[in-house]
């Protein structure tokens, strides 16, 4: 599989609760910005078109275990991994870290879907290469 990918993410006001933690939903937003950010760098559409149709990564399930919290103005890295590249999903597996110390590992699913269908449908081989 593909050497890790990560971005740099600053907390800002906005991400934290009222007592200055990262609120835990934003670690799902941090998430998805590298994610989408990961696609983006292999040059990988971010919404494509097969057969005609449109076709799009969604996510189908996540796994989140918190380790300890962010706080305001904290740099993270937020990194991403392709652990499992099946025939419509890829399992990628996400790590936040303030310096050395993680703060949240994700495990989440995506599945390539026929957006007009809504129905899972098979990753191109286009796509495929990209992300193996």
């Amino acid at each position: 599989m593909k050497p890790v990918f990560s971005i740099p993410v600053r907390v800002y006001y906005e991400d934290t609760d009222a007592e200055g933690l990262v609120y835990y939903a934003n670690y799902l937003k941090f998430a998805e910005r590298a994610r989408t950010e990961f696609l983006r760098a292999y040059h990988a559409p971010l919404e494509g078109l097969q057969d005609g149709e449109r076709c799009a990564f969604v996510v189908r399930h996540a796994e989140i275990d918190y380790k300890n919290s962010a706080f305001l103005d904290n740099l993270l890295t937020v990194s991403c991994e392709v652990v499992e590249l099946r025939t419509s999903s890829v399992v990628i597996k996400q790590e936040i870290k303030r310096e050395d110390e993680v703060l949240c590992v994700l495990v989440i699913t995506l599945v390539y879907i026929n957006i007009n269908r809504h129905r899972p449908t098979r990753i191109p081989d286009n796509l495929r290469t990209l992300l193996a």
